[in-house]
């Protein structure tokens, strides 16, 4: 495979030694493995996105790689379900120089195939959740669900704290992600050496492109958001990424029985065919702008490891498949994972 569209594109950002262990770790449709002559496919380029996004997660959450190193040494693959992110939205109006919250990710994600399946109220939390699937792998290619924040559902005060923090929110797409993804959105394909560069720059979209935020507020968000203050340490990068399991209820039990922090509860949809659970998220250590200047470092909730059961329903077209969809429920609870203590 170390020849293919799919192992060119994750060496290139994660280096030899990661890309190995990925294509180890990660359950891959045998379409984009086998791929590497002529131009890179939508799929491929997706499923690298996806792979590299997985891969810098673990980075951050050291549970989550504790249980996917023993996945590997039990040489059982993951089946990555979906990653999650959030965004925010004005109401009217730019994110500083990003489009408006979920759009600053539909830009990206629709030229490679993916569509909206799903929208859904998360009205506890203020948020909007948005769940991407590909048209053409949608059990094989992980979902994204983003999560949009509606700034001008809170305080005056926090709006005008979110417009200080979020305003400053910079664009990393240049122009390579800019014509690769106009080339994926006519053709449904793109050359190597246009691809290449466009992954570094969409890589880079899911992570944070604001300044670093003030203390004051970050306290102020913190106040009505917990989801708010976690975009203002973290921007967009992936609040969690989900494993497809076959009984969550035992992995669940699995990962307690060694002493690893997962949730009591599983959480059901309403249509009691997708179940999930969670480890809490791990903390991470953030800096914070003082008044004089200076800056103040805090432990502050960073992201999470995720896992998800989901069975095989009769469509409204009377075919069997996997239930792909999501539950409001359910989100809110998966988001309120990373509500510091």
């Amino acid at each position: 495979m170390t020849d293919t569209h799919l192992s060119q594109l994750i060496r290139l950002i994660a280096g030899d030694q990661a890309t190995n262990d990925i294509l180890e770790t990660l359950q891959i449709d045998r379409t984009f493995l086998l791929e590497r002559a002529g131009p890179v496919s939508r799929g491929a380029f997706a499923m690298a996105l996806n792979a590299i996004l997985f891969h810098e997660l673990l980075q951050r959450v050291p549970t989550g790689a504790a249980y996917v190193a023993d996945r590997r040494r039990q040489r059982e693959r993951i089946s990555f379900d979906h990653g999650a992110l959030r965004t925010v939205h004005f109401g009217s109006g730019p994110t500083g120089a990003l489009p408006a919250g979920v759009q600053a990710f539909s830009r990206i994600l629709e030229p490679l195939g993916y569509h909206v399946a799903g929208t859904y109220p998360l009205e506890t939390l203020r948020m909007t959740g948005h769940a991407f699937a590909h048209r053409e792998f949608p059990e094989t290619l992980p979902q994204f669900f983003i999560g949009d924040l509606h700034i001008d559902r809170f305080s005056t005060e926090f709006q005008a704290a979110a417009a200080r923090v979020f305003g400053t929110s910079r664009d990393p797409l240049g122009e390579s992600a800019h014509a690769a993804l106009a080339e994926f959105s006519e053709h449904g394909r793109c050359g190597m050496r246009l691809a290449a560069p466009a992954l570094r720059e969409i890589v880079a979209a899911f992570g944070r492109w604001h300044a670093t935020p003030s203390l004051a507020d970050y306290q102020i968000l913190l106040a009505e958001s917990a989801e708010g203050a976690w975009i203002a340490t973290e921007g967009s990068a992936f609040n969690h990424a989900t494993d497809r399991v076959a009984d969550v209820a035992m992995t669940a039990c699995a990962q307690r029985s060694l002493g690893r922090p997962v949730n009591l509860a599983i959480d059901i949809s309403d249509s009691g065919s997708v179940r999930q659970t969670a480890f809490r998220a791990d903390p991470v250590r953030r800096a914070f702008r003082n008044p004089d200047g200076s800056e103040t470092e805090m432990t502050v909730p960073g992201s999470f490891y995720e896992f998800i059961s989901r069975d095989v329903v009769t469509g409204p077209d009377g075919r069997r498949r996997l239930d792909l969809r999501f539950d409001a429920s359910n989100a809110e609870a998966m988001f309120k994972i990373t509500a510091a203590g």
